[in-house]
This record gives C-alpha cells, sequence and structure tokens, in this order.
C-alpha cells in the first residue's frame, strides 16, 4: 500500500527545493574565499569578518527548530515562496551593501530564507516519494546538504578573480527570481495544518541556547575559553537547551517532538551527519587558507584545485541513492567512514609548505569519496525509522544540529589553528609565514582525523530500522514467560 502523498509533479517540487536549498547552504561558505577581500574593502579585521560566516549559521540554528512549528501553520506553497523572497531579498541587500554592517544585515536576511526551505525540503521529499524510490531522491538531497558548502569556495574563487566578491550574490539572486516564478507555478500544499499553541517560552529557550551555543563556539576561535563572552553565552546555552528539552517532553504538543531520538537509528544517523559536517565545514575554511595562504595560489586556482573532490561527490552521491534501495546502509557507512579515516590521514602526513597541489586534490578526492557514502545513507536510513507523523520533527532536529555542526565545526578548526601557528613558533621562531600557517592547518586535521575515528567506530552500530525492530521483537518474545 502505498504511502506517499500524490502531487501532480514531484519530481519538480523537489527539484526546486533542492536548488533552493543548494543555494542556501552554498551561501554559508561562498565568502571564505573573500573574507580577506572584504577586510581589504571595509577595513574590518579577521574576528570581524568572520561574523559573516559565523552570523548565517546561528541564524539557521535558531530559526531551523521553529520552521517544525511555522510547518503547522503555514501552506507548504506560503513557506517555500516566502523563504524564496526571503532569501532574494537578502542576496540582494548583500550585492549592495556599500558598508560591512549591510552587507552583515544581508547575509543574515538570506539565512532567515535558507532556515525555512531546509527542513521544509526534508519533510516534502519524506511525504511525496514512496520509500522504494527514496534513497535515490535522498542522496540527491545529501548531494546538496554535502556538496554545496564543500563546492561554496570553489565557485567564489572563481568568481571573485573575475568579477569581484558582489558577484556571489547576484549570480544567487537570479537563481531565486527564477526558482521563485516556477514554485508560484508548481509548488503544492503537502502538510497538515494543525496550527498548534505556539509556545513562546520554548522559542525563546530554543533561540538562547542554540544561539549562545554558536555565538560561545564561533568567539571561542579569537578568545580564551576563560573569558565571560565565551563562557557565559556557552553556560546560558546549556541551560536553556536543558530546559527546552524538559518542557518539550512534558507538552502535549511541542514545538520540536525530541522523542525522534527514542528511535535509535534516527538518532546514530543524526550523529554521523553531525560528524560528516563538522569534517565538510572544517575543511572548507582550513583548505582555502592554507592554499592561499601557504601554497600562495590564487583564489581562482585555489578553488579549482578543490573541484576534482567536489565531483566524487557529484558522481558518487546520486550512485550510492540508488544502491542504497537495494544493499541499505551498513556497508556504505562502514566503508565510508574508513575512506573518510584515510582521507584525514593523508592530509595530516602531507601538509607542509612545500606540499604538491596533486596531493592536496587526492587527499580531498579521498575525503569526498568516504563522505559521499557516509551523508545520505546515515539521514535516509535514520529518517526512515521514523513514523510519518514524525518527519517534519525528525527534520527539524536533524537540520537544526547540522548548523550546530557547521558552527562548531569551523570554529573548532580555527581555535586549532591558531593554537598550532603559536605552538610552531615556540619550536621554530625563525620559520616564515607560509610555514607557520602549514602547520596550523595541519594541526587542525588532527583534529578532523579524530572525528574520523569516532565515524569509524560508530558506523558498526549502523542498522536497517526493520532489523532494529525485529531484534526488539525476538527480545520481547525471548523475555515472555512460557506457559506450561
Amino acid at each position: 500500500m502505498s504511502t506517499e502523498i500524490q502531487v501532480k509533479n514531484p519530481k519538480t517540487m523537489a527539484f526546486i527545493l533542492m536548488l533552493g536549498a543548494f543555494i542556501g547552504l552554498f551561501g554559508e561558505t561562498a565568502l571564505n574565499m573573500a573574507l580577506s577581500n572584504v577586510m581589504e574593502e571595509f577595513s574590518v579585521k579577521a574576528p570581524t569578518a568572520q561574523w559573516l560566516t559565523t552570523g548565517y549559521l546561528l541564524v539557521l540554528a535558531i530559526l531551523v527548530p521553529i520552521t517544525a512549528l511555522l510547518m503547522k501553520w503555514f501552506s507548504t506553497r506560503q513557506l517555500v515562496i516566502g523563504g524564496l523572497v526571503i532569501s532574494l531579498l537578502g542576496t540582494i541587500l548583500a550585492g549592495l551593501s556599500p558598508n560591512f554592517v549591510l552587507l552583515l544585515m544581508g547575509r543574515l536576511v538570506q539565512a532567515l530564507g535558507t532556515g525555512l526551505i531546509l527542513p521544509v525540503m526534508m519533510t516534502v521529499v519524506l511525504l511525496i516519494f514512496p520509500v522504494t524510490k527514496r534513497g535515490v531522491v535522498m542522496g540527491l538531497m545529501g548531494l546538496v546538504i554535502t556538496l554545496a558548502p564543500a563546492l561554496g569556495p570553489t565557485l567564489s574563487g572563481v568568481i571573485i578573480s573575475s568579477l569581484g566578491w558582489h558577484f556571489i550574490f547576484w549570480f544567487s539572486a537570479i537563481f531565486y527570481v527564477l526558482l521563485t516564478v516556477f514554485a508560484v507555478v508548481k509548488i503544492t500544499n503537502v502538510s497538515e495544518i494543525t496550527k498548534p499553541k505556539i509556545d513562546i517560552l520554548s522559542i525563546l529557550l530554543s533561540t538562547i541556547g542554540f544561539g549562545g551555543l554558536i555565538f560561545a563556539l564561533a568567539t571561542m576561535a579569537e578568545e580564551t575559553f576563560t573569558a565571560p563572552i565565551v563562557w557565559l553565552p556557552l553556560l546560558a546555552g546549556i541551560i536553556a537547551l536543558i530546559l527546552f528539552g524538559i518542557r518539550q517532553m512534558n507538552m502535549a504538543q511541542p514545538m520540536v517532538n525530541l522523542r525522534v531520538f527514542k528511535y535509535p537509528m534516527f538518532t546514530l544517523g543524526t550523529f554521523m551527519m553531525f560528524l560528516g559536517i563538522l569534517i565538510i565545514l572544517s575543511s572548507a575554511i582550513l583548505l582555502p587558507l592554507y592554499l592561499k595562504g601557504a601554497l600562495l595560489f590564487s583564489a581562482a586556482v585555489a578553488g579549482l584545485l578543490l573541484l576534482p573532490g567536489n565531483a566524487v561527490n557529484v558522481i558518487m552521491s546520486p550512485i550510492i541513492g540508488s544502491l542504497f534501495d537495494k544493499k541499505g546502509p551498513r556497508t556504505f557507512v562502514i566503508l565510508g567512514s574508513i575512506t573518510i579515516l584515510i582521507g584525514n590521514i593523508i592530509f595530516v602526513s602531507v601538509i607542509s609548505a612545500t606540499t604538491p597541489a596533486w596531493a592536496i586534490i587526492g587527499a580531498f578526492i579521498v575525503l569526498f569519496f568516504g563522505l559521499s557514502m557516509v551523508m545520505m545513507p546515515s539521514q535516509t536510513n535514520g529518517l526512515n525509522q521514523l513514523p510519518r507523523e514524525l518527519y517534519a520533527d525528525g527534520s527539524a532536529a536533524m537540520n537544526t544540529l547540522n548548523q550546530v555542526a557547521g558552527a562548531a565545526g569551523t570554529a573548532i578548526a580555527i581555535s586549532i589553528f591558531t593554537a598550532g601557528q603559536t605552538g610552531y613558533l615556540l619550536d621554530f621562531p625563525d620559520a616564515s609565514q607560509r610555514e607557520v600557517l602549514a602547520a596550523g592547518v595541519k594541526t587542525a586535521f588532527y583534529f578532523t582525523t579524530g572525528i574520523s575515528m569516532l565515524a569509524v567506530i560508530c558506523s558498526f552500530f549502523i542498522k536497517k530500522p526493520n532489523e532494529v525492530k525485529e531484534k526488539s521483537l525476538t527480545m520481547v518474545k525471548a523475555t515472555e514467560p512460557v506457559h506450561r
């Protein structure tokens, strides 16, 4: 019996949502290559310029869980068109910005639109495609989630070198205009509008929790952990998230139903996604710094050197998606996690101030070959265990943690990178700036290697949802008393 919702153009709907999410996620890292240009043009320092990325992630982390509630108040059509229009306004504001403040405001407005589109995309895809075709579609969606932030430095490097950083926003604006027109014609409503009571306290706790956590992580890249500007928001964020969790578990109609984490494969799949995003966003900020600062490549060449790894991801994601429907997740996730570990070990082994470009290209290809085998199967397998009424809550929870992972990956990578540079200068005070920078990047890749080892361990616990259910039934039967 078919459980999906019948719509006239499911592929077109999925395409509009995925492309809209792709442009938004591309925006997460698109300015990484341009930060030095922005700093020079607007006379701002690195800690200030970094908020162009961190502020984007901050808005996403705050808005995505709230979107789970908005999906019960507004139709799919209203949210998609609204998200695209808001994103368009943000890109126009950023593209026209004559100063840093307006540029940052434009980025935050664009993030608002992306925060609406992301969870809607995931929920709609789960609803309009049958389980038997979900692997292929989720493979494409996984490609959007992994490729967009990874491809940001590559495409923006070419745009910056040939046209200038403003054109990053103008190209995005063109796509948003076209997608808005298509959305008006093709998007239909698939969500169930129940209009539950809006709990202001839940929204406040969620905002303080995720906002405080990401603000602290981002600030930690420039300040010590003992600085009040770090530990105060971190403490406030943790307390707020604990209170948010307790409140959600005791509400009849929670803002985000945290009972999704009672499903073991969803919890494990979300955690694997979290680790994968940590690695992607860490490498997305470290490699441009290394290629431009230590190996002295231009922004365009540095971007192009990352293209083969992204191409592997483009090719492999739909293939893994189609094979997932036949083979299941376990083999892919285990092999992929081991491959990610190998890729990080290569980075740690070869990074120096004189590393040949082919070695970095090869390591990046290996890294993304592994990521393409881990991300989609983990995500799809986790969401497949949820009942239909929890799809919106599951996608909101997963997307929120992805944004936290992105912010954490960026902040921790930069913190370790800075510490690595300081340590290397103490040991080699006469080292060149190129050698110091390479040493900092190498130290940061020890962090991603450790994350990869954790992913390998977790991968061996991946199972199909029906296998988990069968095991649970077997255990129940085994504990039942025998009547003689």
